[in-house]
Parts: structure tokens; sequence; C-alpha cells
């Protein structure tokens, strides 16, 4: 995906919208949104995640609540390295072994499509445990410093969330402008108005 945030899914049957990026591991840790004020799970069920692992094309057919579990507590330790990164301070140790014990048991590849992307290819058998270490392997990547960028807090209050700035300037101030960044313009319009 080379666009900043797509959104898939739908708020009619009550369920938030994903809030998808260019990177895969960072937005997977926005399947839980507003850390800092009232925490939005965008993955629910195992039903949504295995909705969210296709968007991505990582295609699996089940999932169990157990996985699902096992998917969030890969979530929370992406977000804590990459926050603890973001601020220059150490990575928590239990958050690094579980992200590298999930990319050692994923048996997923990197294949190169025509076009010159990268994609990831899993086991025709795969399970949700194959997707989850190409999510893992990300993390490793972006974290490590093996991609051009630079991991940032998101400037909103409210949100806090973790994001791989690519910005030519690295000076992204919001995990996204269409969410965070208009919430934040209009706060400030407003405040100006009833000065």
């Amino acid at each position: 995906m080379d666009v900043a945030t797509v959104y898939a899914g739908s708020m009619s049957n009550g369920v938030p919208e994903f809030r998808l990026g260019s990177v895969l591991s960072t937005s997977f840790t926005a399947t839980l949104t507003e850390r800092a004020g009232h925490p939005v799970e965008r993955i629910p069920t195992p039903a949504r995640l295995i909705d969210w692992l296709g968007v991505y094309g990582l295609v699996i057919q089940r999932c169990s609540a157990i996985q699902l579990a096992a998917a969030r507590a890969l979530r929370e330790a992406i977000h804590l390295i990459a926050t603890a990164s973001a601020r220059g301070a150490d990575l928590p140790p239990s958050s690094v072994s579980l992200i590298n014990a999930f990319s050692a048991a994923g048996r997923g590849s990197a294949a190169l499509t025509r076009e010159g992307q990268k994609v990831w290819k899993l086991p025709e058998s795969t399970a949700l445990e194959d997707a989850l270490g190409v999510i893992a392997a990300d993390a490793i990547e972006i974290v490590s410093g093996q991609r051009e960028g630079r991991l940032a807090l998101c400037a909103s209050p409210t949100c806090r969330a973790a994001f791989f700035d690519t910005s030519r300037s690295r000076s992204r101030r919001w995990c996204d402008m269409n969410t965070c960044g208009n919430r934040q313009k209009k706060a400030r319009l407003q405040a100006a108005r009833r000065r």
C-alpha cells in the first residue's frame, strides 16, 4: 500500500472502521486507537482480526479467542517497543522476547510482484501464527533501522499512537492527518473563535 491511510470496514454493525497505513506493524498497533483517551478496540472478535489480516494479503481461515488474545499480546509488544524506540528509551526485554518468538514461529516469506512491490506469501495451510510472524518480522525491520524513516508518536494527547514517519523531513506530527490531525486543527480553530 502506498497511501498514508485507507479505511476499511463499517460502523453500521457497531464495529469501528480499521485505520490502515503503509507500514504493516504500526498499522497493526492501530487496531487499538485512542490509547491515552477512551480506547477503541478495532479487532474485538476473531472474525475482525481475520478481516484485518486479509486487507494486508495475510489470508487465514480460522482464528480462536485464544489466538486473538495472542495477537493482541503481540500488538501491545510492538506498541511498547515502537514507543520506546520513538522516545529513545531502552526496549522492554519482555516485548523484545515476545516479538522474536512470534517472528521465529512464522513461516511467511517475502515475495516480489511484477510491479516491484514486496508482498508476503503464507503457506497454503497457513495458521494465524504465520501471519503474526510476518507482522513481528516487519516490526523488527522498522525498529532495527532497516527501513528509511523514523518511529514517532502521534501529537494528539488522546491518541499517542506510534507510527513510522517516512516523510521527506521526518517531521510528521500525527499518526493520521484525516483523524488526529484534523481533530487537533478543529480544536485549535474552535479555541481561537472562543477567544
